[in-house]
């Protein structure tokens, strides 16, 4: 009698085990297959065409309607295009672009150096 409690005991405990293996491999596969949200619904493609192609005045005010300072932000980065573009038609024009940004570059890096040595004497001074 006791060997067959034993018996029962070892059957339904390896049932168990293997019910609980194969619910987790099933709800780790179901997680790693899930499908991408693209965050709109089938009425808002509708309302825009796919060969709808805004121009640069159309993505500037759109940007605008949302925040005023992405609009700035877009402004600023197709000007940036723009100049990226004139300046490589020609290789003096690149070279002359590349010492530009150069200096922009250690200017604001002598900005932050200066800000932080003012800060430094400002902390070690106590005021």
């Amino acid at each position: 009698m006791k060997n067959i409690f034993l018996y029962l005991k070892q059957i339904l405990s390896t049932s168990f085990l293997i019910i609980l293996s194969i619910t987790f491999i099933i709800a780790g596969i179901s997680i790693g297959i899930q499908q991408p949200s693209y965050a709109t619904t089938l009425e808002e493609l509708k309302l825009i065409p796919p060969e709808y192609k805004p121009n640069l005045e159309e993505k500037i005010n759109r940007a605008n309607e949302f925040d005023p300072g992405v609009g700035i932000q877009e402004e600023d980065r197709q000007n940036a295009y723009e100049q990226a573009i004139k300046d490589s038609e020609n290789l003096n024009t690149l070279e002359k672009a590349y010492e530009r940004n150069l200096k922009e570059e250690r200017g604001q890096n002598q900005e932050n150096l200066v800000d932080k040595a003012s800060e430094l004497i400002d902390k070690v001074t106590g005021k």
